[in-house]
């Protein structure tokens, strides 16, 4: 027998999958037109502003190490990342996206603004600004419980 909060917990975490699904089925279709997939995309937006070492955009993006190391060796490859010396950690390189690389995040950005403002459409900026804030003090709280103290 299942507690009420146990199926709270179930719910949101069933939720949360299908969001998962249905932004990386969204990422995938901005990103194709300029030649991304959505991991490249992510881990790019990720370095567009400032380098990060792969640890930390992996905690950033809440994904593996090495999944983000994969993306990254694949980016430098394709001229769209380049690895900068980490003045903090001799061995933990800096991912920074280059020009090439800029230049293929900015091209999604006019079709991400009018998904961005369907939704706004459809539910409200209000309720998406909460529902943002909602999600964000979730996870927030998902890492005070799981995160060894």
């Amino acid at each position: 027998m299942t507690t009420n909060e146990q199926q709270l917990l179930a719910a949101a975490a069933i939720t949360s999958f299908r969001l998962n699904g249905q932004f990386l089925a969204i990422a995938e279709e901005l990103a194709r037109p300029a030649g991304l997939t959505a991991a490249w995309w992510q881990v790019l937006g990720a370095v567009t502003t400032e380098p990060l070492p792969v640890a930390g955009i992996a905690r950033e993006m809440g994904i593996t190490r090495q999944s983000v190391q994969r993306i990254a060796d694949l980016l430098v490859d394709k001229g769209l990342a380049e690895y900068r010396p980490n003045p903090a950690h001799r061995r933990a390189k800096l991912v920074a996206a280059t020009d090439a690389g800029i230049a293929a995040v900015r091209r999604i950005n006019p079709q991400h603004a009018v998904i961005a403002q369907r939704l706004v459409d459809e539910l409200g900026y209000d309720k998406l600004a909460a529902t943002v804030d909602a999600l964000t003090e979730l996870s927030t709280a998902l890492d005070a419980i799981t995160d060894p103290a």
